[in-house]
């Protein structure tokens, strides 16, 4: 029997009652269980984030679905307990048979599969000498290996629709000078190598030929079955590459099967790999083409817009917001932040899939909403959905001093909006399940800099708690972010190694038995 609804808000209490008795479905329980434990981090003072846990490496350090990599994803840990604990730990391997790129892979719960490997996550990581690795994040054993091209080198791993399909693409193919000065050109840029996953399995490789697509290409992305081709000139070009596999795919090719195109050869074995069976004999029908500064384009919102910068000099620093039905700029579409910072403002559509906009500056957050008909010519309006500021004096700094000796001296240079001083935005990060934004803010007015991270209701922008780091910060480094439920995962650079903080929402009785108020340490 379905639970009786009211309008009246429920507590946690009878929220709890329902779970424990199996009313609703699994989504409402999810959501009902993130409302609990929503309200428990920002309402409950008697719990707090604590550091209970920190590590350095001498290599990159990568952190995703509370998993956190180690020595170019040697080791793997897992942020699901009270400190991390480490999942596997595989032997060291060479040169050749590093691993060049990796993506996380996540078995939805929706579908049925041959295998149980297949349900439970792995990690797709490319080697330096052309194998694609399927292996257990539980225990790093090896499921499955592919062997990709003994012609070209694969470098790169990106999701084309998140844990679907994902794509492997190779390094750019350039004439050296001694080629040059022989006449000899390679006609090929580079090459794509397109997979799917639960299972894995391969759609082949396509080549991106400079007869096709002219000279100048530079790089080449798949996104959300659209295919963006970068050119030297700062133009960008937009194809379908649904219809590219559709017209130009000479054979289905299937791992562990034999294909024509290898002479009968086993897809996927060693030294035969994958062949190339999307051959693009003509350029495809253009959806979109734009010259854009840094070749950079984003699409998104209701209805379809798309933000860019354009490349002429006096447009530097500004966002244009336009239709992508008919490229009008929106009223309100030039957003500029007048940023007078070494880093500079980011703009991007929302990661909560709403269709607003996330404008972050060092000084000021704002989220925009497009406001349009659908299928109206009129262009749409952007306004303000909210605006996060920094707590800084607002009293504007004199430009003039007078020294004891009453000499006037006058300024050559304003202070930087992102002044390490001041209270500066370093960092945004969404957390989905609990709809938030984290807000990584630094100030330095101790001399020494310090950070604390403001969460904020992403809806309506109110802070909602703040939680201060430990460690200090230095702007001067590189810094990443990571908040997941009850952990917040802070990566650091501090010269030549890096660092890995975690902090989990304890109890101050649960925090005082732990390590102390430095958290456990290991190297």
């Amino acid at each position: 029997m379905a639970p009786y609804r009211r309008k009246t808000s429920v507590n946690a209490t009878e929220l709890l009652t329902w779970r424990s008795q199996g009313i609703g479905d699994v989504g409402t329980i999810n959501r009902h269980n993130m409302k609990v434990f929503r309200n428990l981090l920002c309402q409950d003072n008697n719990r707090e984030f604590m550091r209970v846990w920190s590590k350095t490496s001498k290599s990159t350090i990568m952190c995703e679905n509370s998993k956190i990599f180690f020595e170019n994803y040697q080791n793997c840990y897992s942020c699901l307990h009270s400190e991390p604990q480490i999942l596997y730990k595989l032997p060291k391997r060479s040169k050749l048979e590093k691993f060049e790129d990796a993506l996380l892979c996540q078995c939805p719960l929706d579908k049925t599969l041959a295998s149980p490997s297949h349900h439970k996550p792995s990690l797709l990581a490319l080697t330096a000498n052309g194998w694609l690795y399927r292996l257990s994040v539980e225990t790093g054993k090896e499921l499955q290996r592919v062997y990709l091209s003994s012609n070209h080198k694969f470098k790169y791993l990106s999701w084309e629709v998140c844990q679907e399909m994902f794509y492997v693409k190779s390094v750019q193919n350039k004439d050296t000078t001694l080629e040059r000065q022989a006449g000899i050109t390679h006609s090929t840029v580079m090459c794509l190598a397109i997979f799917y996953v639960f299972p894995l399995q391969t759609g082949g490789i396509l080549e991106i030929n400079k007869k096709v697509f002219g000279n100048g290409v530079t790089d080449v992305l798949l996104s959300q079955g659209v295919m963006v081709v970068s050119y030297s000139n700062k133009l960008i070009k937009l194809y379908s590459f649904e219809h590219i596999v559709q017209k130009y795919m000479t054979e289905k090719v299937t791992l562990g099967k034999p294909s024509p195109l290898l002479s009968g050869k086993t897809v996927g074995d060693f030294p035969f790999g994958i062949p190339v069976n999307i051959k693009i004999t003509d350029q495809p029908p253009v959806l979109f083409e734009m010259s854009c500064s840094h070749n950079s384009i984003q699409i998104g919102g209701f209805p379809w817009h798309y933000i860019y910068t354009p490349v002429h000099k006096k447009h530097k620093g500004t966002h244009h917001i336009c239709s992508l039905k008919n490229s009008t700029l929106a009223t309100n579409g030039i957003q500029n932040m007048a940023c007078c910072s070494l880093e500079s403002d980011g703009i991007s559509f929302h990661p909560d899939d709403s269709g607003r906009i996330i404008h972050v500056g060092p000084t000021i957050i704002n989220v925009l909403k497009v406001l349009g008909e659908l299928n109206s010519n009129l262009p749409a309006n952007i306004i303000k959905d909210f605006t996060i500021a920094t707590n800084r004096n607002l009293t504007p700094t004199s430009q003039v001093t007078v020294t004891s000796s009453g000499r006037t001296v006058k300024r050559r240079f304003h202070q930087l909006d992102d002044d390490p001083d001041q209270e500066t935005f370093r960092i945004v990060e969404y957390e989905d399940e609990l709809d938030l934004l984290a807000v990584v803010v630094t100030d330095g007015k101790d001399g020494e800099g310090r950070a604390h991270i403001r969460l904020h209701d992403n809806q309506s922008g109110k802070l909602l708690r703040t939680v201060e780091l430990t460690e200090s910060w230095d702007e001067t480094y590189r810094h990443e972010l990571f908040f997941d439920k009850d952990s917040i995962v802070h990566i650091e650079q501090k010269n030549t190694s890096f660092c890995c903080h975690v902090y989990k929402l304890n109890t101050p009785s649960l925090s005082s038995d732990s390590h102390g108020p430095g958290g456990a340490a290991n190297n």
